[in-house]
């Protein structure tokens, strides 16, 4: 490492002009909302029956909830070790070597969270906007709002909402992260009601009562004669689909069910770059209570979840509802969203609109997270002077402003293309989570050689009191997490059902390490041009 003058003059300035403002537990919301059960996991649970029909949800959820403690404990490793905004960037750089570290960085935390804005705009359309037309059109009777309810799914409901997510989340990152810490306790608080009362409704109803239910609202609103109930099984059945019970352990066909439940549950980390400004950042047991935590509750509350509407709507309808939607097979015209249907089982127009409004805390909560993390990172290099240097000011209130924009506008342009599938860039936008899984990847590698690489700092910090047989603790845990990894980037580039293993997917996510590649490359002809050397930089820690 350099001296303190040196140090200094390799980054942009003194201090990165960035707040510790928040707590551990506001570190905790963040990472529970980000591995979301009412948004991300029920979205995701409902494509399982697509991709494996006699596999089993909660042997998948359990099974990959365990193995998700291993990163827990890696990432809180990480962070105690180097408490940095950045995190992956600045810990890849450092130990793998800067053009790696930031490859795999900026194209996972940059370029493939622009396609995640059009992906929570449709979890916005199907989750809120049309349960929520829905509802009204039951207490008005105004067949406007069915038609809202229906359009909300078109290319058009998708773009409208892909943009509400676009501009909420640069609204409350902006507003800083005193602020945004508000504002996600606010939706914590209330979301964690509104589920525990669609979880009591549940509770006391039963399967006459769902069933009576689900035909009265599908008549009275969407006009669907007959047994609505009925039909949806035989729509299933009849397109060839088997349900499984929940009940069922189902253990080979559930494991090809983890590589699309870690759409779910993969991001207890998500805060990892935001850990600069999180205040006892460096307390190693503090920070593993904090994920440990998020992926066990959410874990727990997903098994409570599929128990209650196996319950009463039974695991076989709840999978055939699914399938047959995603099938184009559909009885009920909108997405068979477990709010709604839990609304079906009460006559109360309040409590209904309760439901959906309450259980929409859970989204606009999680909301941020599509730019907030990535934020950090953008500035992060920017700070290193790889990226420009614009990208790493930051306003009164400790935002980097410019990093926010630079997320906002691509991922508008990539919602233009996902909504409307120019180019069938909706087939890209499934690489989302491999391209990320990727990226933990060379943290993953960074926990296990960590110990040698950066011996110094490493032995200097809480996490070098714990080990197992020996052996380093993070280093272990990083092994577990790496074959874990391993298999799951097998399946995805192996198996056709996960829709990455295409030409298009493959040549989109090769250009975007490319395109990482040489900006990279770039920058440091650049910089080097300027008297600035890159690998120098990467060889110091970044000034808090």
């Amino acid at each position: 490492m350099g001296t303190a003058t040196s140090t200094r003059d390799l980054f942009v300035r003194n201090a990165t002009g960035l707040v510790r403002s928040w707590a551990t537990f506001d570190a905790f919301i963040y990472s529970f909302f980000s591995i979301n059960l009412v948004t991300l996991g029920w979205w995701i649970f409902s494509f399982g029956p697509i991709t494996q029909g006699n596999g089993n949800l909660v042997t998948a959820i359990v099974i990959s909830s365990i193995l998700m403690l291993a990163e827990v404990v890696i990432y809180a490793g990480l962070i105690a070790v180097m408490p940095r905004a950045g995190g992956d960037y600045v810990w890849q750089t450092r130990v793998l070597g800067g053009g790696l570290g930031f490859v795999l960085a900026i194209t996972g935390w940059v370029f493939t969270l622009w396609l995640w804005v059009p992906i929570y705009g449709n979890i916005l359309a199907v989750e809120f906007i049309s349960p929520l037309c829905t509802i009204l059109a039951s207490m008005t009777g105004n067949h406007t709002f069915v038609t809202w309810a229906e359009n909300a799914t078109s290319n058009n409901g998708y773009m409208v909402a892909s943009v509400v997510v676009a501009g909420f989340a640069a609204l409350v990152i902006a507003a800083g992260m005193k602020v945004y810490a508000r504002v996600q306790k606010f939706c914590f608080y209330g979301g964690m009601l509104g589920l525990l009362s669609m979880f009591v409704v549940l509770l006391v109803s039963d399967h006459n009562a769902f069933v009576s239910g689900f035909n009265h609202f599908t008549t009275t609103v969407f006009g669907v004669k007959g047994n609505a109930y009925a039909q949806t099984v035989a729509a299933a059945a009849q397109a060839g689909f088997k349900p499984v019970p929940f009940t069922s352990a189902a253990l080979g066909p559930s494991m090809v069910l983890i590589p699309l439940v870690l759409f779910f549950n993969l991001w207890p980390n998500w805060g990892a770059t935001l850990y600069g400004e999180v205040r006892g950042a460096g307390d190693f047991r503090r920070n593993l209570r904090a994920m440990s935590l998020s992926v066990v509750a959410t874990a727990i509350l997903a098994l409570v979840f599929l128990g209650l509407i196996a319950r009463v709507a039974t695991s076989g309808f709840y999978n055939d509802a699914n399938f047959a939607f995603w099938s184009s097979k559909a009885v009920l015209p909108v997405w068979p969203y477990p709010g709604l249907l839990a609304a079906f089982l009460t006559t109360n127009p309040i409590l209904q609109l309760w439901l959906v409004l309450s259980l929409s805390l859970w989204f606009w909560g999680w909301c941020g997270t599509v730019f907030l993390s990535s934020t950090r990172v953008i500035f992060a290099a920017a700070f290193d002077r790889v990226l420009p240097e614009w990208a790493a000011a930051v306003t009164r209130n400790g935002v980097p402003i410019n990093a926010l924009l630079a997320m906002v506008v691509p991922a508008l342009v990539a919602s233009v293309l996902y909504c409307y599938n120019i180019v069938g860039f909706r087939t890209a936008t499934l690489d989302a989570t491999l391209v990320i899984a990727i990226t933990f990847l060379g943290s993953t590698v960074v926990a296990i050689l960590l110990p040698w690489r950066q011996k110094r700092i490493y032995e200097g910090s809480p996490v070098a009191r714990y080990k197992m047989a020996g052996v380093p603790l993070i280093t272990v845990a990083g092994v577990i997490f790496l074959a874990f990894l391993v298999w799951n980037l097998w399946a995805w580039f192996t198996n056709a059902a996960y829709g990455v293993n295409n030409p298009i997917s493959l040549w989109f996510i090769a250009a975007l390490y490319v395109i990482a590649l040489a900006i990279y490359a770039g920058s440091r002809v650049y910089r080097s041009r300027h008297g600035i050397n890159l690998s120098a930089v990467h060889q110091e820690i970044p000034i808090e």
